[in-house]
């Protein structure tokens, strides 16, 4: 399970971005940029976490 939450945020991060392109109620509760912002935080969050879990999870194989 470790192994596999960076790519979890990255998911999160698509579903969050795709919710508030497609759904108009969710701009009248918050500012687009908001839902944009976090979405964008929570690929690159991913993204990170994604690579140093697999290159420690590499290391600590070897």
């Amino acid at each position: 399970m470790k192994k596999n939450l960076g790519i979890l945020l990255i998911i999160i991060g698509a579903v969050l971005q795709i919710l508030a392109t497609c759904i108009p109620a969710m701009g009248d509760l918050l500012d687009y940029n908001l839902y944009t912002a976090g979405a964008v935080v929570l690929i690159i969050a991913g993204l990170l976490l994604h690579i140093f879990i697999n290159k420690k999870l590499e290391v600590d194989e070897d």
